[in-house]
C-alpha cells in the first residue's frame, strides 16, 4: 500500500498520506538554514495542490511552502510556530507542519518516492 509511504514534491514538500503530514524535506532545511520564524495558513482551510501552506523565513531567506495535494487543513503544529528551529532538527518528523485531510483516493501524481527525491535533488547540487 502506498499510504504509508513519504511522497515529496519538486518543491521539496514531503506527505505522508496515512497521517496527512506535510512538512519541507531535510534537503530544503539545509538550503534555508536556521529557521527564525514560520507563519502557518489557517486551521480548517480547503486548500488546492500549489496553495501556499506556510511561509518559512530563515537568516538568509522567505520561502512559500505549498500544498503537495487538494484538502482541508486539520491540524497546526503548534510546535514548530513555537520553535521553529525544530524544523531544522527534524524537518522530516517533529517537524512537521501542517496536518491535511486527504482527500481519498490518495493521488500520488506528480510527487516522487524518496528514492526519486534523493535522485532528482543530486541533479539540482551539480
Amino acid at each position: 500500500m502506498t499510504h504509508h509511504t513519504i511522497f515529496f514534491t519538486k518543491t521539496h514538500e514531503w506527505i505522508l498520506p496515512s497521517e496527512g503530514k506535510v512538512g519541507i524535506s531535510n534537503y530544503a532545511q539545509g538550503r534555508l538554514g536556521d529557521i527564525v520564524y514560520i507563519e502557518l495558513t489557517a486551521q480548517g482551510k480547503e486548500v488546492k495542490k500549489g496553495d501556499v501552506i506556510a511561509v518559512i523565513e530563515s537568516v538568509k531567506t522567505t520561502s512559500d511552502i505549498y500544498a503537495p495535494c487538494d484538502g482541508k487543513v486539520l491540524e497546526l503544529n503548534q510546535e514548530v510556530t513555537s520553535n521553529p528551529g525544530l524544523i531544522n532538527q527534524d524537518p522530516e518528523g517533529a517537524g512537521w507542519i501542517i496536518k491535511i485531510e486527504v482527500k481519498e483516493p490518495f493521488s500520488s501524481e506528480g510527487l516522487m518516492s524518496k528514492e526519486e527525491y534523493e535522485t532528482y535533488i543530486k541533479t539540482l547540487s551539480e
